[in-house]
C-alpha cells in the first residue's frame, strides 16, 4: 500500500521552508501538522498550591518557549514585577531570543547554550559564575526529578510545574484518514488511544514513524506497530528518516 496522506503531529512550520514540504513535493504525498497534544498553563489557583514565590528568584532556567511565556504570565497574574536585574540561562539562542517578547534584551544579562541542551559547557560556566544566585527552572507537569547537571555545580535551584501537556481531541468531523503518523512524544501515543481506542493500525494500514527512544517504546507499549524510527547514524533527523522510508514504501520519486 503506498503512503498518500501523513499526519506530523507538530504545529505547522513558521516558515515555507519546511524540508516537510519539499519532501510532500517530491514524493507526491500530502502533509497535514495537526499535533495530538497542546500546552496549557497552569492556573494562579494551581500555582499557589506549590506554595511558590516568584519574588525569591534572582534568575531564571529557560528550556523552551513555554517555559518562558508561563513564567512571565505567572509573574504578571501573582502581580510579581520582575526586575531588571534578573539573570536569564537559556538552552538554545532561539530561546533566548524569544524573551524580547517580554524584556528589552540588550539591557539584561542573558546566558544560552550553543548545543541546544542545559549539559552544554559554555552555559553551565556561566551558571557556575553566578552560582551565588536563587535559580527557577519552569517545567512541565511531565518532567525528570532534579537536574544533575545544576546539582554538580551545588547550584541552589527548584524546579516549579509552571505549565501541563494535554491531549488536543479531535472534534467529531475531523476527518482521520492518514496513511502515516508521526509522532515526537509518548503524550502524543496516549492521545492518539484516548482519541481512537479501536485504532486498528492494519485495516486500513497504517504506518507509524517516531522520534526519539521514549516515544518509540511508547508505540511498542501501546500494542502498536513501530515502521520506523528517528535519530539514527544512517538517519539523524526525522524528515531524512521520513524521505527514506517514503523510497522504501513509495519507490524512487519521479518514477
Amino acid at each position: 500500500m503506498s503512503i498518500k496522506k501523513i499526519l506530523v503531529s507538530q504545529p505547522k512550520p513558521s516558515t515555507p521552508k519546511s524540508p516537510y514540504y519539499d519532501i510532500a513535493e517530491r514524493h507526491g504525498v500530502e502533509v497535514v501538522f495537526r499535533p495530538f497534544i497542546k500546552v496549557e498553563g497552569l492556573s494562579v489557583k494551581e500555582f499557589r498550591h506549590q506554595k511558590v514565590n516568584l519574588a525569591d528568584y534572582t534568575a531564571v532556567v529557560l528550556s523552551s518557549r513555554h517555559a518562558v511565556d508561563n513564567f512571565f504570565r505567572l509573574c504578571e497574574e501573582t502581580r510579581v514585577s520582575v526586575p531588571d536585574t534578573t539573570k536569564y540561562f537559556c538552552t538554545s539562542e532561539s530561546i533566548a531570543l524569544y524573551l524580547q517578547k517580554y524584556i528589552v534584551y540588550r539591557k539584561r544579562k542573558i546566558f544560552f547554550s550553543a548545543t541546544g541542551k542545559l549539559n552544554d559547557t559554555q552555559l553551565l560556566a556561566a551558571i557556575n559564575k553566578n552560582k551565588g544566585e536563587r535559580f527557577l527552572f519552569p517545567v512541565s507537569d511531565v518532567h525528570d526529578s532534579g537536574a544533575p547537571e545544576l546539582d554538580k555545580l551545588g547550584i541552589n535551584y527548584d524546579k516549579v510545574v509552571m505549565y501541563r501537556t494535554v491531549s488536543n481531541d479531535f472534534g467529531p468531523d475531523e476527518p482521520f484518514d492518514f496513511d502515516m503518523l508521526l509522532f515526537f512524544s509518548p503524550a502524543g501515543i496516549d492521545s492518539l488511544k484516548k482519541n481512537f481506542p479501536d485504532f486498528n493500525q492494519d485495516d486500513p494500514k497504517v504506518y507509524i514513524g517516531t522520534y526519539g527512544l521514549p516515544t518509540a517504546k511508547a508505540v511498542t507499549d501501546a500494542g502498536l506497530r513501530l515502521d520506523y524510527s528517528a535519530p539514527t547514524p544512517e538517519y539523524p533527523s526525522m524528515t531524512a528518516a521520513l524521505d527514506a522510508f517514503l523510497t522504501k514504501v513509495n519507490g524512487e520519486p519521479g518514477k
